[in-house]
């Protein structure tokens, strides 16, 4: 039998499970594989989005070796996942509160992928409108659309999933306890993924997903549930985090700065203003990057 193209869609400890795009009569679609050792001598590792190319099937067993990994259009590394094309980052406006300079830290993260990024405002029944509308704009003026979103009354959820059925391979990432899959069990009530309540006096949330496993949406769009967690980090060269900050491109795109390695912290004739929300936060990073070891503008 000659090899069968699929997707990994899940790991189980030194196992994949690959799912074939187009299987043979008599083979499952869903296939238990290892990995061929030329793969493991290479160090090529195998990871959820790969595309891969399995041989050796058992299709009484369900089960095959993957030998091959198609090269990849993009790479995540926290989650690690392959080959997204687009990233939905989750925040709760409530339960846990709404914590900015968390919030940005997921979007920061987001944003060095260079994919499209989404954001999702999550348990929106826990405020009034007006308090999401104050929300909303907040988060327009960072650069972002948001979408507004509840589990539990179903409050944007169609439009939810009109925007992830648009993307082949979407991730959806956010800190612990926003409601991930809450979300993706409302999208896809045969799911029954567990859910967890906050935990402790700081109301941070319980890691409910221990691992990285891709659901179809439709026959052509997929999305990733992620483990949470509740602390990203930066950057280490501070000139990265300048195009990170959406609001800061803007600023950047018509009138770019005139000095060719500003860091944009006020320097005399800097062609970037400091009136936008996340500007302190800005500086803030800038500080913690580690690999800060030279004046921040060449004249």
């Amino acid at each position: 039998m000659t090899d069968l193209a699929g997707i990994v869609v899940a790991l189980q400890a030194n196992y994949l499970e690959v799912e074939l795009d187009h299987p043979p009569k008599g083979i499952p679609e869903r296939l238990l594989c290892t990995r061929r050792m030329r793969l493991s001598h290479r160090g090529a590792a195998v990871h959820v989005g790969d595309r891969v190319q399995v041989q050796a099937i058992d299709p009484v067993q369900a089960r095959a070796v993957v030998a091959a990994v198609e090269r990849r259009s993009s790479w995540l590394t926290r989650p690690p996942v392959a080959n997204v094309s687009l990233v939905a980052v989750a925040l709760a406006v409530d339960q846990p509160a709404f914590d900015a300079d968390q919030a940005s830290r997921f979007l920061l993260t987001a944003e060095r992928t260079g994919l499209p990024v989404q954001v999702l405002l999550t348990k929106c029944d826990l405020l009034d409108d007006d308090r999401l509308a104050l929300l909303r704009d907040r988060l327009r003026g960072w650069g972002y659309e948001p979408l507004l979103l509840s589990s539990e009354t179903g409050l944007g959820m169609e439009s939810l999933r009109r925007r992830l059925q648009d993307s082949a391979l979407s991730v959806l990432c956010g800190p612990s306890g926003v409601g991930k899959s809450s979300l993706l069990n409302t999208l896809l009530p045969t799911l029954s993924l567990r859910v967890g309540a906050l935990s402790g006096r700081l109301q941070r949330g319980r890691h409910t997903t221990r691992h990285v496993e891709l659901f179809p949406l439709t026959q052509g769009s997929r999305v990733a549930d992620t483990p949470g967690f509740n602390r990203p980090d930066l950057p280490e060269d501070p000139r990265e985090l300048v195009m990170l900050f959406p609001e800061l491109r803007d600023q950047l795109d018509p009138w770019p700065c005139r000095f060719r390695d500003c860091l944009h912290r006020g320097e005399p004739g800097c062609g970037v203003h400091r009136d936008w929300e996340r500007y302190s936060l800005y500086t803030a990073g800038l500080m913690e990057c580690s690999s800060v070891s030279r004046p921040s503008r060449a004249g």
